[in-house]
């Protein structure tokens, strides 16, 4: 039969066992990281809610300089940039703005310009576009 002893110290063998299984089972984040990660999933979801409505608005700028690159002159070109800009509503940029330049028989307007997005207190996401259409 088993004595007091040995079965104190039995006791004490399993509780070691158990701790040890106990700490290699616990696994995953604890509150504190799910709450740091969402956080930080929200910051980035409210910036790219506001940051893909400028980059739709930056692919109808370039379609708008590609159907004025077709004029012949600067002032045409310019003329056609701002009627396509009034029918897509397009503000960050007129005809005024595009720098056009006649090479050969090509016409290649670039433009540049910068929009700004507040995000908190006095910091601001800049975002800066350019283009070029030949």
């Amino acid at each position: 039969m088993f004595s007091v002893r040995n079965r104190h110290t039995r006791v004490q063998n399993q509780e070691i066992c158990m701790t040890r299984q106990f700490k290699f089972r616990q696994r995953g984040v604890s509150f504190l990281g799910i709450l740091l990660i969402g956080s930080l999933l929200a910051c980035l979801g409210v910036m790219a809610v506001q940051v893909v409505p400028m980059v739709v608005e930056y692919q109808a700028v370039v379609k708008a300089v590609k159907q004025a690159s077709r004029g012949s002159t600067v002032a045409e070109v310019r003329k056609i940039f701002d009627k396509v800009a009034v029918i897509d509503n397009i503000h960050p940029i007129v005809g005024k703005d595009l720098e056009v330049i006649k090479e050969g028989d090509k016409t290649v307007v670039t433009f540049a310009y910068q929009r700004e997005i507040h995000l908190v207190g006095p910091a601001y996401l800049t975002l800066k576009y350019q283009g070029q259409v030949n």
